[in-house]
């Protein structure tokens, strides 16, 4: 995932009223197809209609977790999520993609960097709304680390 200016700065993406802001330039996500792609629906939301920050990390651990399986050929842990940022709110309706990126891999552990993308139901901009680096650690059936390169 390339990085892209003025990351940070941007201010929520939607007004008050949920619809797009249209004074700030929507983006383009990362190359790919995503690891996944679901709809935050009112059952994960607060009372003002924002979705909860816990619902959108473990989006993102689902979807990290599924590209560490595949780099591991079997079973992993999450160890850690680093350096997590909340840039902008989801709100009920939003389609949220998770785009995901290996960035290192060691010899029982691997870092893979996450982001997650929001598309109001009825418009067609995207923004990226968080980011983090999780770790994760490939496992024997014991629940033991394990060598990547071994598979389960």
């Amino acid at each position: 995932m390339a990085t892209r200016p003025d990351d940070g700065a941007a201010a929520a993406a939607q007004t008050e009223s949920g619809r797009a802001d249209t004074t700030t330039p929507a983006e383009l996500p990362p190359a790919g197809i995503p690891m996944i792609r679901t709809i935050a629906m009112p059952a994960d939301s607060n009372a003002n209609g924002d979705i909860f920050g816990g619902w959108l990390m473990s989006q993102m651990d689902l979807a990290a977790g599924n590209l560490a399986a595949r780099i591991a050929h079997g079973r992993c842990v999450t160890v850690s999520a680093d350096a997590m940022s909340f840039l902008r709110p989801v709100k009920i309706g939003d389609e949220v993609s998770v785009y995901c990126e290996k960035l290192a891999t060691g010899r029982t552990s691997m870092k893979i960097g996450v982001e997650a993308w929001r598309r109001a139901r009825i418009g067609a901009e995207e923004y990226r709304v968080t980011r983090a680096v999780f770790t994760f650690v490939a496992i024997d059936a014991e629940g033991r680390p394990r060598n990547i390169n071994d598979p389960e």
